[in-house]
């Protein structure tokens, strides 16, 4: 019998380890390691989003709107995000509790459950909604997705603490995977109510939780099998996770939106910030009735180029949040270049509309060089539209913003939302609906 020297049969196991589970820096046991070294980015070639698949440039806003537009869409659906349905045939909204006196007086509250089967057996969300009292004509409104409940964006009492699913942390008043009294308010300092408020500005939020849970439950205790096929378990390999799954969330909100009389329904501004900053920016580009999106340290998935691999990586990010986005983006772990877009060509997706992204000097994970080349190689489509883009091609200083058409900002601190932020979110805004 012919013996392999130890050697040999190491050789030989590491040969047997490729073909079984391809490359060894795709294997889940992989030890990460971030880069923060610029001279260390590899080399890459961005995508031109003015390209179409075919070869062919895209010479007009024409040809941008009717092909090369849902061109990039349906490649972000079908390698990033997944495809998500449409509105459900018989969702209803439901006016759970409201006031005119508000916030000692300052703003009318709504509190809104949406059905999405029109039952409440069925999977539903909470609607928050704050308006500025005494509101005469339609205002704009802020919306977006909160992380612990939306009794946790405001130490208003009357605000019904979340009924979903919450990760445990009795330190923060989560406990049985439930809120309690305890985490009321407990991210205030994120949601600048009563600056917006002033500023003639409601604001609308949703427990991203409501509408799918924020861990890989297999797609079991969400919204996703409301859409099951008969005999169907989970979503195939180009259907939605779960920032997809928020990202229609955000678009049901819309819906109501447009049956209430005192939200002006042309004027509404999406924000997100981190993974929900990533879900902003994909349900602005599915669904153009925002007005304006804003991503703030969306990172890896949301703003910054995947190509760079920097900070947080495309492989990095499918191992820790294998849910979050569609099962073909897999595929691209530790093969970004491989892949047919990458983010400028998804924050091309809202032109002509307003976009903003932010980010923070303290975080360095989400790459924030990487989010401002992406607004800056969005800019050509802007231009094709006919509107101004980004309008500067060097990166700016921390606490400098820019606000173009594409607006950016590096704030000093970490990764957060803060009242600066809000500040430059309001002002954009404002000059972008013209408001004085």
């Amino acid at each position: 019998m012919h013996r392999f020297p130890l050697r040999s049969l190491v050789v030989l196991a590491i040969l047997v380890s490729v073909v079984i589970l391809g490359r060894p820096d795709n294997a889940r046991a992989q030890k990460f390691v971030a880069n923060y070294d610029e001279t260390k980015i590899p080399a890459f070639e961005l995508p031109d989003p003015l390209k179409r698949v075919s070869g062919k440039r895209v010479k007009t806003a024409k040809q941008w709107t009717k092909k090369r537009r849902p061109e990039v869409l349906r490649l972000f659906q079908e390698h990033v995000y997944g495809k998500a349905p449409g509105r459900p045939p018989r969702m209803v909204f439901r006016l759970i509790e409201s006031s005119t006196e508000a916030l000692a007086g300052k703003a009318i509250r709504k509190q809104i459950r949406v059905l999405f089967a029109g039952t409440e057996k069925g999977p539903q969300m909470d609607l928050l909604v704050y308006l500025p009292a005494n509101t005469k004509a339609a205002v704009p409104v802020f919306v977006g997705l909160n992380f612990n409940g939306n009794h946790a964006i405001q130490t208003d009492p009357k605000i019904q603490l979340a009924r979903s699913w919450h990760r445990d942390d009795a330190g923060q008043g989560y406990v049985n995977n439930r809120a309690t009294e305890k985490s009321r308010g407990l991210s205030a300092s994120r949601w600048s109510v009563e600056r917006c408020l002033a500023a003639g500005f409601g604001v609308a939020t949703i427990y991203c939780g409501d509408i799918d849970p924020d861990y890989h439950d297999e797609f079991q205790n969400g919204v996703h099998p409301l859409f099951y096929k008969d005999g169907q378990k989970a979503p195939s390999a180009n259907q939605w996770g779960t920032i997809a799954a928020w990202a229609w969330g955000l678009s049901r909100a819309v819906d109501y939106f447009e049956t209430d009389k005192q939200i002006d329904q042309k004027r509404v501004v999406l924000l997100g910030h981190s993974r929900l900053g990533k879900t902003a920016l994909w349900a602005g580009a599915r669904d153009q009735r925002f007005a304006i999106v804003i991503s703030n340290n969306s990172g890896c998935g949301g703003a910054a180029l995947s190509r760079r691999q920097f900070g947080e990586t495309v492989w990095r990010i499918n191992n820790s949040f294998p849910h979050w986005f569609c099962g073909n983006f897999k595929k691209y772990d530790n093969r970004e270049n491989q892949l047919p877009v990458d983010q400028h060509m998804l924050v091309a997706l809202m032109a002509p509309r307003p976009v903003y992204i932010a980010s923070a000097t303290g975080d360095r994970w989400a790459d924030p060089r990487g989010e401002f080349l992406s607004a800056l190689h969005a800019e050509p489509v802007y231009k094709l539209l006919g509107t101004e883009g980004l309008g500067t091609d060097k990166m700016p200083k921390a606490d400098a913003p820019v606000h173009g058409r594409i607006g950016y900002h590096l704030r000093t601190g970490k990764h957060d939302v803060t009242d600066y932020d809000w500040q430059q979110y309001i002002a954009f805004a404002r000059k972008h609906f013209g408001q004085k």
